[in-house]
This record gives structure tokens, sequence and C-alpha cells, in this order.
């Protein structure tokens, strides 16, 4: 299973501390099956805890995921700061899953080579 981020999660994530293993603890959850919502096209929205609290406090991720294959961390807030995110936005970040969850591993190297996507550390 390869993680990666996109270059705003990256920086979303830097900003607010959040490691590639909480991230990679949302995965292992979603490869368990424990998913915290299907948002369909895709993409699922997994809870991240914030450092010293609670997932239920933490963070809404929202990922591209294909089982066994690829997760693609697309959007990340903080609940406290929005409830949910638009119809608008879950369109968008459909398209977006789209085409990382269909990428060949030649178009996923390139977008590693141009900053487009980092890949969580093991």
């Amino acid at each position: 299973m390869r993680i990666f981020k996109n270059k705003w999660f990256v920086r979303f994530a830097r900003d607010e501390r959040i490691s590639d293993d909480s991230l990679r603890q949302a995965i292992e959850r979603a490869e368990r099956g424990i998913v915290d919502a299907d948002l369909g096209g895709g993409i699922i929205k997994q809870r991240v805890a914030r450092a010293g609290q609670g997932r239920s406090r933490g963070y809404r991720m929202l990922i591209a995921y294909c089982a066994g294959d690829r997760a693609v961390f697309l959007y990340g807030f903080a609940k406290k700061e929005r409830e949910n995110i638009t119809g608008d936005e879950l369109a968008t970040l459909r398209e977006m899953a789209a085409i990382w969850l269909e990428a060949s591993n030649e178009y996923l190297a390139l977008a590693l080579q141009e900053g487009k996507l980092q890949e969580t550390t093991p």
C-alpha cells in the first residue's frame, strides 16, 4: 500500500504538526475496514487525532483511497474550524481522486519528481 500527500496537504500537515505515522494509522484502519465515512467516488473521510487529544477533537482527512493499492491525502481540516465540506468541494475532490487513483506508476513517479505528490515516510 502506497500512501501519498498532495502538495496542499503537505503544507497543511506540516503547519498542523500531523505526522506521517498518524496518516499511516488512518490508512491502516481503513485497510481493516474501519472507515469513518465513505463519501463515494473513491473518497473516504478518516479522523486523525490532534497531538495529546483524541480523534473526535482532531482533524478530518479526505483521502482518495483504493484498498490494497494506494491512498492520497487530498484535504484536511480541524473539526473545530469547520463542520464539513460543501457539495462543490466534494465534487472537486472526487475529480481529483479519479485522477490519482487511475494514474499509472509512471505518472505517479513524474508527480513525485515534480513535487505534486509526496510519499509518506515508512
